[in-house]
């Protein structure tokens, strides 16, 4: 759920290079950057970074890849032909890494189970210090529907499993004025399409700027029934950690997002409810 690309670790980049190193206690992040850079450079060459080596110690870990050439697609308005390119490396991420090989890679952090859990500890600490207003409306409507959702079943059993980057921010892909490439993939892992759908969709960076068009987008992936019930569903549990997640920003001493963000979150979250 990070808002930025980079934004947890240090960074140095050169020429060819890109060199990222990880606190000691990073909580598996360099594990799972190293597994994917050298699973897509096997099953997807020139979709993400090229792995160059790794040191992943207890101590600090660090990962060296190659350096991407291209345009973050955050805060831009995406034409017609880049939407379909970030679609097809969306596709060609879910369906590069073989199944048989996709049964042996960890669950990616963060999914639904993680995320029902932190909005339940909002809802019992964050909640009551919202400002009244349509913010606590739609908190509280979410909430009421959230409680009442199928996501508290195991619903990613009824899909297939594809490879999730983890990280649904518009930063981490990367336009070279042909196709789009990936970069972050620390919280990717073994995970379902409509919920990494949900995550680009649904991600603050795909609307507050310059809005992805989701239904252009969506249209590009052939989703069974049951993924696309899946994905309203998704979509809804994202948009409402969105809401406490920019509602925290909001009442922080330097917000990174602009006034009336939370307020417009609340309404989109209100649009796509029940």
């Amino acid at each position: 759920m990070e808002s930025g690309a980079w934004s947890t670790h240090a960074v140095t980049e050169a020429a060819s290079q890109v060199v990222k190193r990880f606190p000691g206690r990073d909580g598996g992040r360099a594990e799972r950057e190293w597994r994917a850079l050298r699973l897509l450079s096997v099953h997807a060459p020139g979709l993400a970074p090229e792995p160059r080596e790794a040191d992943l110690t207890a101590a600090g870990s660090t990962v060296v890849m190659s350096r991407l050439a291209g345009i973050p697609m955050r805060g831009y308005a995406l034409r017609d032909e880049q939407v379909k390119a970030l679609a097809h490396a969306v596709r060609t991420l879910h369906t590069a890494v073989p199944v048989h090989t996709l049964r042996q890679v960890p669950a990616r952090p963060g999914q639904q189970a993680d995320l029902i859990a932190h909005l339940n500890t909002w809802a019992a600490t964050a909640r009551p210090k919202a400002p009244h207003g349509p913010v606590t409306r739609a908190m509280d409507r979410g909430l009421h529907w959230l409680a009442r959702s199928s996501l508290h079943a195991d619903t990613a059993s009824n899909v297939p499993p594809v490879f999730g980057p983890g990280d649904g921010n518009l930063a981490n892909y990367l336009w070279n004025g042909s196709s789009v490439q990936v970069v972050d993939f620390e919280d990717s892992g073994r995970s379902d399409r409509a919920f990494e759908l949900a995550e680009i969709t649904e991600h603050v960076g795909s609307w507050v700027e310059h809005p992805l068009d989701i239904p252009s987008f969506l249209r590009h992936f052939d989703l069974t029934p049951s993924e696309s019930a899946r994905l309203e569903d998704c979509r809804r549990l994202l948009a409402l950690v969105w809401l406490f997640l920019l509602n925290f920003d909001n009442q922080s001493q330097n917000p990174k997002n602009p006034v009336g963000t939370v307020e417009r979150q609340a309404d989109r979250l209100t649009s796509q409810l029940p």
